[in-house]
């Protein structure tokens, strides 16, 4: 069995069903709770205990299901910069190059074939689960889930804006304000699978900004992601006049760095299980940090 979910009933929570408490209290969806039930076992204080069993203060609470299907992708081992790992979490420092998950063009050699590798090499049987997304030529830290109820836990933080995601850049030319927030919707451009603009029928997006430093004919800056679109930081700075470094795309140059010079470098979240809050920081690769001189 695969444990998920383990608590102690709290005295808000006592008379309420044992479905209400883990739906609403704990954020277990209908999805996990069916497969719970039916390919599980759900407990309280170690007997197995129907989700219409009212609770009492003080109940243990266990939730279990059974381990995962194998995932389908097929595992390559090679070097993982693990920043954090729990039995909940898995938290990857990606270098640039690295593709997130299997595409049409890039079917071997992802981030995710090499996740699972290093599960199965531990006697683990788990889903590839990413909580966020990087591009191919973005470097920094990649949250993963390693279980159903934190992948949802994440989710729902994520659309409750608990999860702060910031980005260290260096973009072309000198912006002025030293901080701002681009609100632009963005969608794909016409003519294109690939390239995003933005454009009034665009799903709406958000990125904060603060200039870190000017130096010569660019800008370094920290940027703060309230959605997350695909490109947004690149088509959000590129809509500014302001194209990052490297980013041909969308109208950068590669002169000085052969990728967008773009860096996920830090991430605070509290964590889904424990309610401790996370912070975990990245320093900027060799590309970038080359540009400081």
């Amino acid at each position: 069995m695969e444990q998920i979910l383990q608590f102690e009933v709290s005295g808000n929570d006592a008379g309420k069903t044992l479905r209400e408490v883990l739906q609403k209290s704990y954020g277990v969806s209908r999805r996990l709770l069916v497969r719970a039930k039916y390919d599980g076992q759900i407990t309280v204080n170690g007997v197995a205990a129907y989700v219409t069993k009212r609770v009492e203060a003080g109940d243990r609470v266990t939730l279990a299901v059974a381990s995962e299907t194998a995932e389908t992708l097929a595992p390559e081992r090679m070097p993982l910069a693990i920043r954090y790992e729990d039995s909940d979490l898995l938290v990857i420092a990606k270098p640039p190059g690295l593709v997130v998950h299997p595409t049409r063009t890039h079917e071997s050699g992802t981030l995710a074939n090499g996740v699972v590798a290093y599960w199965l090499d531990k006697g683990e049987q788990r889903k590839f689960r990413p909580v966020n997304r990087l591009d191919k030529d973005t470097s920094g830290l990649i949250l993963i889930a390693k279980n159903q109820w934190t992948h949802e836990q994440c989710s729902r933080m994520q659309k409750e804006r608990t999860i702060k995601r910031n980005y260290i850049a260096v973009v072309h030319g000198i912006v002025e304000q030293d901080q701002g927030v681009i609100d632009a919707p963005i969608g794909l451009r016409d003519d294109s699978i690939i390239v995003r603009e933005v454009r009034t029928d665009g799903q709406a997006a958000r990125t904060a900004y603060t200039v870190l430093a000017r130096q010569g004919d660019r800008t370094w800056v920290e940027l703060e992601l309230e959605t997350g679109r695909t490109h947004q930081i690149r088509v959000h700075m590129s809509s500014l006049g302001h194209p990052l470094l490297g980013d041909d795309l969308y109208g950068g140059s590669r002169e000085l760095i052969g990728r967008q010079a773009l860096h996920a470098a830090r991430t605070v979240f509290p964590h889904p299980r424990t309610g401790r809050i996370l912070d975990l920081r990245e320093p900027l690769p060799d590309d970038m940090r080359a540009l400081e001189k």
